[in-house]
């Protein structure tokens, strides 16, 4: 990507940053017991950075749509509601025990795991607050129980919590690369995939129409994502990474690196990226500008971080 646009995708994605940072602060200051600990848990957990890569996703197909950021704040917020959730209890001692995320303590490090626990439920819900009732103008009810539906199917063992059920239970074993994209695809995948969705349920009928290919484009870049994180994991420098390098071989987890080799793993991120491209010229045709979506593709494969 050249640097010129490199820079505006940067912006770009700074400004969806903050916006949806801003309306999870809000969200969580209108809740009760702001002096509890739990409290302050779930303001630490999604404020703690990150790319914040699924609301972009979900401001990103929204806008391309015409959909006013409005109808989009809310939705976006869900997202990373669920999003950080699933780091929270991912991190745990029962799952991958991680001291840091993002270079700063866990959750559960900095406020018990008791704290922890109860601050990735409380997430998970107010996610679907949010959507259920969050600020959305120009969204009809519909659209809504779409949005819930899509979020909850993706969040549950249909999605992640069944990918990571299966990750799990691969740990240590031999499997193949089909059943290592199994879990790459509900893992990570479908909350990425979710993101997009919802984009597109918040434009009506018009989004429904091009769901096909938005699948496709978010299947690519879902496995994409998993894919350049195992090999982050391998050669990432923790300062950037915010983790600590080598987890993945430490709880004897299947990656691509592990089954393919790092090279074959980087042209698979590749060859992801270039079928993520395909699907894009297609919406191109109806008239949609993807710049941005192609810039985010880039970005996953590219990235340090």
């Amino acid at each position: 990507m050249p640097k010129q646009q490199h820079d505006h995708f940067i912006t770009q994605q700074k400004h969806a940053c903050e916006r949806v940072n801003q309306c999870i602060l809000n969200t969580l200051n209108a809740l009760p017991f702001s002096d509890l600990p739990l409290s302050a848990a779930m303001r630490y957990s999604t404020l703690l950075g990150g790319k914040r890569l699924r609301p972009f996703l979900t401001y990103t197909v929204g806008k391309m749509l015409g959909v006013n950021l409005e109808n989009l704040d809310s939705a976006a917020a869900a997202i990373e509601c669920i999003h950080a959730y699933s780091l929270i209890h991912d991190d745990l001692p029962a799952m991958d025990n991680d001291n840091l995320r993002r270079g700063k303590p866990t959750c559960h490090i900095k406020f018990g795991e008791s704290n922890a626990i109860l601050a990735g439920d409380a997430l998970q819900t107010l996610a679907f607050q949010l959507l259920a009732s969050g600020t959305m103008p120009d969204v009809t009810y519909k659209d809504r129980i779409s949005m819930l539906s899509e979020l909850a199917s993706a969040s549950g063992l249909s999605g992640m919590c069944g990918g990571q059920a299966l990750d799990l239970d691969s740990e240590g074993k031999d499997i193949n690369l089909e059943s290592l994209k199994q879990i790459h695809q509900h893992k990570t995948g479908a909350l990425i995939r979710a993101a997009i969705r919802i984009g597109a349920y918040a434009a009506g009928k018009k989004g429904y129409t091009i769901l096909p290919l938005l699948d496709k484009y978010a299947n690519s870049i879902g496995l994409a994502f998993q894919v350049r994180n195992d090999i982050l994991d391998v050669i990432g420098d923790s300062a950037l990474t915010g983790k600590q390098q080598g987890t993945d071989i430490k709880h004897k987890k299947n990656t691509y690196p592990a089954l393919l080799g790092l090279k074959s793993s980087q042209k698979k991120a590749n060859d992801l990226y270039y079928d993520s491209l395909d699907a894009l010229k297609t919406i191109e045709t109806q008239g949609y500008n993807t710049k941005t979506l192609a810039n985010l593709a880039n970005f996953i494969i590219q990235r340090k971080n």
